[in-house]
C-alpha cells in the first residue's frame, strides 16, 4: 500500500506526495481507492477524500483549471458560488484547504506534472496520492513503481474470481496447471487477467485449458484478450525515437536485454540509447533491471512485447528496419562470444583477446548474456541469419561445458545444425554434430551421443578435415566408453591421437592422451594407463594449459590408485585439487575431493574422508552439478 501515513515513512523527510505509476490497466486506480479508503477508516484523514481522474491518456486529458473546478464542487462550491477567475478560484481552493482537517486528494490518471502543480495543497496537513502510466519525476515526491502479479497471486486472482461467480466451478481445482500457464500468457497483468476471468465466466462448460490453446495459438493474442487498445495508447504518446527503440527491444532475442545489447539493436550512440530507455522506463514501458557491479539491464513486459511485435509485423518498412536490426545486435553477440571464447580456451604464446583481461571476466559477460546468446543462435533457423547463428554457436560450447548447461548446450548445437544444413556448409555442419554429441553425452544421452559424432566424423571425412576428423574420434571413444565399449572407446582414442599428432596438434594430442590413459583403466590396463596420462600431463604443462594439466592429474591419480601406489595418487589428487581452484573449476576441484574422500575411506580413515565428501558436494553445487553434489553429501553422510 503507499505510504500515506508521515509516521510509516523510512525517511525523516514528511511524505507530502505519492505517485504510483504503472502499466496501463496494471490496478494503480483500484490499489489507490483501496488505500485511500484504509486510511480514511484508520482515522489518518478526518477532513475524508476529494477526488479527479485527470484522465491523462485520453485525446481531452483534463486540465489544471477543469480539476479545480470539481475540486470546488467536492469542497461545496458550485453554481454562482464560484469566482468568475481562475486566479480568484485557485485562492479561493487554497483558502478552504487551509481551513479543511487533514484530507486526502486523490489525483487519478495524471500524464503531465501541469496537470497538477497547481493543485497542490500549501498546507502540509494535507497529502496526495496520484496515479500515472508515467513516473512524474518532475514533481517532489514518493515515487512508488507497481508491478505485475507474482504467479502465484495471479492464480490467487483467478481462482477466487471464478468462485466467487459460481462456488460450484471447481476448473481451477481441476487444472491447476492450465491457471499457471493462463497467467503466463496474460504475463500475470490484473486487467488481462480480469478480462480473462469474464471469457471463462462465459464459457463456463468449456475446460481452462481451450482458452490456454486458443491464446498460445498463432493468433493475435492482446485482441483476444482485449488489451490492445491499452497499449495502442502508449504507443501513440511516444516521441518517435523512443516508440522506434520500443519496436526494436520487442524484436530481441529475450525479453531482458543489456545496456549494450540494447546500444546494438538501436544503432545509436550510447548516451542516446541510455537516454531513450530511460524515457521509456519512466513511461513504466520498459523496466530496468539491476544487475551485477553497476550495470542495469532492461526489460519489456510479455504483452508490450508482443505488441511491439505486431507494430512490426504489419508494416514492411518498419519489418525491414527490425531486421537490420536484428542482425547488428546478432554481430554484436558473435563479436565478443567470440571474444570471450578465446579468453576461455586462451594459453600462453597466443594473441591476447580483446576486452577480457581473464577468465573470470569472459564467464562474466556469458553469464550475464547467456539467454540472449542461446535464443540467438535459433535465429539460424530463418535464413538471413543462419551463417552468422553458426558462428555464434560455435563460440559457446567450451562455455556451456564449463557452466554446465547441457540443456542449453544441446539447443544450441541442434540449433547450429540445422542452420548449417540449411546453408549447405559440410564443414560447419560436421562442427555442430561434434558439439552436439558433447551436449548430448554430458546430458547422459550416450546413443545419441555416438552416432552424433559418427555423422561429425564421416562429414569431416568427405570434406577431407583432418584435424576435425580427430576430434570427432576423440568424442567417439568418450561415447563408447560410457556405453560400456571400452575396447572400442580405446581404439577410438589412439585414432584421434594418432590423427592429432599427423597434423601437429599438440593440445588436441593431449586430451586424446589422457582419454585414453581413462579407457585403458578401465579396460584393466594399468600402467599403460598411468604411461598415457603422464603423456597429458606433460603435453597439457607444456602447453600451458591449466584447467586440462588438472584433469590430467586426476587421471593420472586414479590409475595410480589402482595400481596400489596410493602416495603417489593421493599427490596427484592433491596436484590436481590445487590447480582446479586456481582456475576456479569447481566441477574439477569436486572431482579431486571426491576421489580424495573415496581413497580416504576406502582406507579406513572416515574422519578425514568425511570432510572431503563435503568440500565435494559444496564444489559440485558451485559447479552447477546437482546430482554429483548428492552423491557427495549422501558419501559424507554414510560415515556419519
Amino acid at each position: 500500500m503507499p505510504v500515506l501515513n508521515p509516521a510509516a515513512a523510512e525517511s525523516d523527510l514528511p511524505v507530502l506526495i505519492c505517485a504510483v505509476s504503472g502499466l496501463g490497466g496494471i490496478g494503480k486506480t483500484s490499489l489507490a481507492v483501496y488505500a485511500a479508503r484504509q486510511a480514511v477508516r484508520n482515522g489518518w484523514f478526518p477532513g475524508g477524500t476529494l477526488f479527479v481522474d485527470f484522465r491523462g491518456y485520453d485525446d481531452d486529458p483534463v486540465t489544471a483549471d477543469q480539476a479545480l473546478v470539481a475540486l470546488l464542487d467536492g469542497l461545496g462550491v458550485c453554481g454562482t458560488d464560484l469566482p468568475q477567475t481562475s486566479a480568484n478560484q485557485y485562492a479561493l481552493y487554497q483558502a478552504l484547504l487551509d481551513e479543511r482537517p487533514s484530507t486526502l486528494l486523490l489525483f487519478d490518471n495524471a500524464s503531465d506534472p501541469a496537470q497538477l502543480t497547481p493543485l497542490l495543497p500549501a498546507d502540509d496537513r494535507h497529502r496526495v496520492l496520484i496515479t500515472s502510466r508515467g513516473r512524474l519525476t518532475a514533481l517532489d515526491a514518493r515515487l512508488l513503481d507497481l508491478d505485475v502479479l507474482t504467479p502465484e497471486a495471479a492464480a490467487d486472482l483467478l481462482t477466487k474470481s471464478l468462485q466467487l461467480t459460481d462456488p460450484r466451478d471447481d476448473r481451477v481445482l481441476r487444472e491447476p496447471k492450465a491457471v499457471a500457464e493462463l497467467g503466463t500468457l496474460c504475463g500475470h497483468h490484473p486487467l488481462a487477467l480480469r478480462l480473462t476471468v469474464g471469457m471463462l465466466r462465459e464459457r463456463r462448460y468449456r475446460s481452462i485449458g481451450s482458452l490456454v490453446e486458443e491464446l498460445g495459438g498463432d493468433g493475435d493474442r492482446m485482441r483476444v484478450l482485449g488489451v490492445r487498445p491499452v497499449f495502442e495508447a502508449a504507443y501513440g504518446q511516444l516521441p518517435s525515437e523512443q516508440a522506434r527503440l520500443l519496436r526494436l527491444l520487442s524484436l530481441a532475442p529475450t525479453a531482458e536485454v543489456s545496456g549494450e545489447a540494447a546500444v546494438a539493436l538501436a544503432g545509436l550512440p550510447d548516451g542516446r540509447t541510455l537516454s531513450l530507455l530511460e524515457g521509456l522506463a519512466a513511461a513504466c514501458l520498459v523496466t530496468p533491471v539491476p544487475a551485477a557491479g553497476e550495470d542495469v539491464r532492461w526489460r519489456l513486459h510479455d504483452l508490450v512485447r508482443a505488441f511491439g511485435a505486431d507494430v512490426v509485423a504489419g508494416d514492411a518498412g518498419l519489418r525491414e528496419e527490425g531486421e537490420a536490426a536484428r542482425e547488428r545486435v546478432l554481430g554484436w553477440y558473435v563479436r565478443w562470444a567470440d571474444a570471450a571464447d578465446d579468453r576461455l580456451r586462451w594459453l600462453p604464446g597466443r594473441r591476447v583477446p580483446e576486452r577480457f583481461g581473464d577468465r573470470g571476466e569472459a564467464l562474466a559477460w556469458f553469464d550475464g548474456e547467456r539467454a540472449g546468446l542461446v535464443a540467438a543462435v535459433g535465429w539460424g533457423r530463418e535464413e538471413r541469419f543462419a551463417r552468422e547463428a553458426v558462428r555464434l554457436a560455435q563460440c559457446l560450447g567450451e562455455y556451456l561445458y564449463w557452466r554446465r548447461y547441457f540443456d542449453d548446450w544441446i539447443a544450441v548445437a541442434e540449433a547450429a545444425r540445422e542452420a548449417a544444413g540449411r546453408a549447405g556448409d559440410q564443414l560447419d555442419e560436421a562442427g555442430a554434430w561434434n558439439n552436439l554429441g558433447n551436449a548430448l553425452g554430458e546430458a547422459g544421452q550416450v546413443e545419441e551421443a555416438m552416432q552424433a559424432h559418427i555423422q561429425a566424423r564421416d562429414l569431416y571425412q568427405d570434406v577431407g578435415d583432418r584435424p576435425g576428423e580427430a576430434s570427432a574420434w576423440n568424442n567417439l571413444g568418450i561415447a563408447l566408453k560410457e556405453a560400456g565399449r571400452v575396447e572400442e572407446a580405446v581404439q577410438a582414442y589412439i585414432q584421434a591421437r594418432d590423427l592429432h599428432q599427423e597434423v601437429g596438434d599438440r593440445p588436441g594430442a593431449a586430451m586424446a592422451w589422457n582419454n585414453l590413459g581413462i579407457a585403458l583403466k578401465e579396460a584393466g590396463r594399468v600402467e599403460e594407463a598411468v604411461q598415457a596420462h603422464t603423456r597429458a600431463r606433460d603435453l597439457h604443462q607444456a602447453a600451458g594449459d591449466r584447467p586440462r594439466e588438472a584433469g590430467a592429474w586426476n587421471g593420472l591419480g586414479g590409475a595410480l590408485e589402482e595400481a596400489g601406489r596410493m602416495e603417489e595418487a593421493v599427490e596427484a589428487y592433491g596436484t590436481s585439487l590445487e590447480i582446479a581452484r586456481e582456475v576456479e573449476d569447481w566441477y574439477g576441484v569436486g572431482q579431486a575431493l571426491y576421489n580424495l574422500a573415496l581413497l580416504h575411506a576406502t582406507a579406513g580413515r572416515p574422519a578425514q574422508a568425511r570432510p572431503a565428501y563435503l568440500e565435494a558436494a559444496d564444489a559440485f553445487t558451485r559447479a552447477n552439478a546437482p546430482t554429483d553434489a548428492a552423491d557427495a553429501q549422501s558419501a559424507a553422510d554414510a560415515l556419519t
